[in-house]
């Protein structure tokens, strides 16, 4: 074999050099590759930030619905210049929409401590629009979010416009007696159920079963029911993901979770518990069921001692507090001095200080506060048991005005922003016997848009209701706002209308005031929830007290299909994707897909 060493160093040599540079950067770069393929494998993998003391350098995203675009053109370019006009938003009273005329005081304590300044909020509570409500994936709170808008995510998949009676689960719950005597059974008003999406390292030290840890995009549908007990079950097939929590009280309302995806529960009872101990509001954690904090029981400042929790519950993810509404007549906004690290599975919250506002009123009628509150920017919105619709500001504590709903309110309001950016409210009332009128004569039930700055009332719509003993009659379920292809409405269940045991889902034109159409059914205390399909058409879903639950065309009112669940639906639906969620009186839970 011949030797071409010398032969290649003598005619080779530059060569050499030139294949070695290139090798080196070949070298390099697959370093940089497999870097910059590694840095996108760990940003898709679970692995969440340890997350302590809340989230200290969160801040709500912009919004973009408190803005005027304008359009002037450039002559020197073939090209527009969009103007952004901030609209302002400075709630204010008018003279009949003044606190005074309503409100015959108002009081702050700080941790049980009368507050004798003026209070100025040390972190204040600051909300966007409703849909930058939730930084995790689920519904965290009664109607979905600050606006109370929203108890859906994402579209429904319907190519017939029906339910999809084949694919129907149901889940079993029970009925507690009361040391008084009452019994409480299945699932009534609000009775909204709650759902999480939950990752796998969020999971990981949950007490669910070890299926429910394992299944992917595991969707848990957390649901307090009147039996005491709170449910955990899988969304997709109805099968219970962990042990059921009993907790012994009475849960009408639809309870909150943390919305910056902490495993928090915050649930109120509404009664008497089943060994006779008062009512109070819990925070429970979602690791190991365990109960971190109660309050809200036999409060010794509170104008009205009836220590009972059916609203639902807000967290500002920005400020780390929790803002809750009670019966009692007393608003808490509490520092949760939260602490969470997913890594570890350690969920705590140290409540303090808690601050709790209250007020009495020039009319002889109940104080407290049984809807869930409102928040836009920082300002609350909360309908009272005494025929007040208050607006207060978050960072004084001072009522902005106060609007008359003449009797009490048992509906939630509802905050729409439209096309200009211009924020009002939807609401209605009830009708208790004795107030107005007797319980053997009607009373009017007005509908109004009212003006989320001043309070005025922009429209009202009016209808005829009956009542009867401790079951009053009005709007008692939620108003559903309609969005996208039905964003021109609103749909408001009226219940003891015409008849006593009657009533009517009606569709209102939100400009106008207009009445679109009305559905004639059972009454219902339900609220109705709009749901959209891949093709953006629009629908109404709303149950009544015989136990029917309708689909309905959202533009026309028209009776698409129907399903009968057995027994009264005084709950409130909500719906993940293609699947909706409610539980009746009749002590069964229902997971229902459409087709």
């Amino acid at each position: 074999m011949k030797n071409y060493t010398h032969k290649w160093k003598k005619h080779h040599g530059p060569w050499k050099i030139i294949l070695t540079l290139l090798g080196a950067l070949a070298c390099t770069a697959l370093v940089i590759w497999l870097v910059v393929q590694g840095i996108y494998y760990l940003r898709d993998l679970e692995l969440p930030e340890t997350v302590m003391n809340s989230y200290p350098e969160f801040s709500y995203p912009e919004e973009s619905s408190t803005v005027i675009v304008e359009e002037s053109s450039v002559q020197e370019e073939e090209s527009s210049q969009v103007v952004i006009v901030e609209i302002p938003f400075e709630p204010k009273a008018t003279p009949e929409t003044n606190p005074d005329n309503f409100l015959e005081s108002t009081a702050i304590y700080v941790d049980d401590e009368l507050l004798e300044e003026d209070y100025v909020a040390e972190k204040l509570i600051n909300m966007p629009d409703g849909d930058s409500y939730a930084l995790a994936d689920g519904i965290f709170t009664f109607r979905g979010n600050n606006f109370r808008n929203n108890p859906v995510v994402g579209n429904v998949t319907m190519t017939e416009k029906k339910f999809d009676a084949e694919n129907v689960w149901t889940s079993e719950t029970t009925q507690m007696e009361t040391p008084d005597g009452s019994v409480w059974g299945g699932n009534g008003w609000t009775g909204q159920p709650l759902m999480r999406h939950w990752t796998s390292q969020e999971k990981k030290y949950t007490n669910m079963y070890d299926w429910a840890k394992a299944k992917k995009d595991l969707v848990e549908v957390i649901y307090p029911s009147l039996d005491g007990y709170i449910y955990f079950l899988d969304l997709e097939t109805g099968e219970a993901t962990r042990d059921s929590m009993y907790v012994g009280y009475t849960f009408k309302g639809a309870g909150a979770l943390d919305p910056r995806g902490y495993p928090l529960l915050y649930v109120g009872s509404g009664y008497l518990s089943g060994d006779d101990e008062a009512s109070k509001a819990f925070i429970i954690s979602l690791i190991d069921c365990r109960i971190l904090y109660t309050f809200g029981s036999w409060e010794p400042n509170a104008p009205r001692m009836v220590p009972f929790f059916d609203s639902s519950a807000l967290i500002c993810a920005e400020t780390d507090q929790l803002i809750y509404p009670g019966e009692n007549g007393m608003l808490y906004i509490m520092d949760l001095n939260s602490a969470y690290d997913p890594t570890a599975g350690i969920v705590e919250v140290d409540p303090d200080p808690i601050v709790q506002w209250t007020y009495t009123s020039k009319r002889d009628m109940w104080l407290g506060m049984e809807s869930s509150a409102i928040i836009y920017k920082h300002y609350l919105y909360v309908s009272d048991n005494g025929g007040n619709l208050i607006c207060l500001d978050l960072e004084t504590l001072e009522p902005v005005w106060v609007q008359d709903t003449l009797d009490d309110t048992n509906c939630t309001p509802v905050l729409d922003i439209d096309e200009d950016g211009k924020a009002y409210i939807y609401t209605s009332t009830s009708f208790h016997a004795n107030w107005r009128a007797s319980e053997y004569e009607t009373a009017e039930i007005p509908i109004w848009k009212i003006d989320a700055e001043t309070g005025t009332i922009v429209w009202t719509v009016s209808y005829d209701c009956w009542t009867i003993p401790d079951v009053s009659g009005g709007v008692q379920g939620t108003l559903a706002s309609g969005r996208d292809a039905l964003k021109d409405f609103i749909y408001v269940p009226v219940s003891r209308t015409p008849d006593e045991m009657t009533g009517k889902l009606v569709a209102i034109n939100k400009k106008t005031g207009e009445v679109a159409w009305e559905y004639d059914s059972a009454y219902s205390w339900s609220s109705p929830v709009c749901i959209y399909d891949q093709n953006g058409n629009g629908y109404v879903v709303i149950g009544d007290y015989d136990g029917k639950l309708a689909l309905l065309d959202g533009k026309t009112g028209e009776l698409l299909d129907s399903i009968e669940l057995g027994s009264n639906i005084e709950a409130s639906p909500a719906v993940y994707e293609n699947r909706l969620v409610v539980g009746t009186r009749g002590m069964l839970i229902y997971g229902i897909s459409f087709r």
